[in-house]
């Protein structure tokens, strides 16, 4: 199975304290790259929530992000964090006595501080293990997403594959008449010249430049490279570095075919090579 590592998720859960809601984004990276965004009062989900997404995902940058919406009316009450608000105020007075300078640290101030004021009127363990299952939730549809993405990836892919393939066994048929016809050239060029030259001598000459024409190495290992990249499409497991490698070695055969070209009909082709290489690609980037 293929996966794409761009997708996007979103699941919400409505309760009578209020709702929370897990927003999920991936984008290609080259490795694995997870970034968490929680309220203060769920950060105690942070390591749980890393330790999924590593469990789960191979490759990708991942921003994972959690909101949290209090019901208005659950209370008019006003919670207050002392023990976090005891830590405010000896931190203050030990900065006083570092820096010998009196700084007043208002009420204000205290109730600004993130974490201050909490919400209180329900079960806060009850809320975050159901933060954690939304959030596995939210995990699943956004693979289920880079599996359809990773789907059109690998049809995508196979179509370009049936073109390279095509190409290749089209400059494959016509190679024995291309070299034929330039052997012809050849000979047909000493005798407009009137230039005698020794038979053996002649035919090294031309034996040569076919040598040096005959493409049939770099169309036998483009084949090969195809069927490498078939295999790893259709197997299991991390696809992306592999594919990038192989896009690399097919390049490579297709610029060896350009510069050998001694008909544009041959150039031609391996410039449309190039483009479909070019394109898988560009779209092999977002394989995890």
């Amino acid at each position: 199975m293929m996966l794409s590592m761009t997708a996007f998720s979103r699941q919400q859960l409505e309760q009578e304290w209020g709702s929370l809601t897990w927003e999920i984004r991936s984008v290609n990276h080259r490795y694995l790259e997870a970034s968490v965004r929680l309220p203060e009062s769920f950060r105690s989900l942070e390591n749980s929530v890393r330790g999924a997404v590593r469990k789960k995902l191979s490759r990708g940058k991942v921003e994972c992000q959690l909101r949290f919406q209090s019901e208005a009316n659950v209370s008019t009450e006003i919670h207050l964090n002392h023990e976090l608000i005891r830590k405010l105020i000896g931190a203050n007075v030990e900065i006083e006595q570092i820096t010998g300078t009196s700084t007043h640290l208002g009420s204000v101030d205290i109730l600004r501080w993130p974490g201050v004021i909490q919400d209180q009127d329900f079960d806060n363990a009850l809320i975050e293990k159901q933060a954690l299952e939304l959030f596995t939730a939210a995990l699943d549809d956004l693979i289920a997403t880079r599996e359809r993405e990773g789907a059109e990836l690998k049809g995508f892919l196979e179509k370009r594959i049936k073109a390279i393939r095509e190409i290749v066994t089209a400059v494959q048929s016509k190679m024995p008449d291309i070299l034929a016809k330039q052997k012809q050239n050849i000979l047909d060029r000493v005798d407009d010249l009137k230039v005698e030259l020794e038979p053996a001598r002649l035919e090294q000459e031309v034996s040569l430049l076919a040598q040096k024409a005959d493409v049939e190495e770099e169309l036998d290992r483009l084949n090969s490279h195809l069927n490498e990249v078939e295999r790893v499409i259709n197997t299991g497991g991390q696809k992306g570095r592999r594919l990038d490698f192989l896009m690399q070695e097919l390049n490579r055969e297709a610029n060896t075919l350009s510069s050998k070209s001694i008909v544009a009909e041959t150039t031609l082709s391996a410039v449309e090579l190039k483009v479909l290489i070019e394109q898988m690609r560009e779209q092999i980037q977002n394989v995890e």
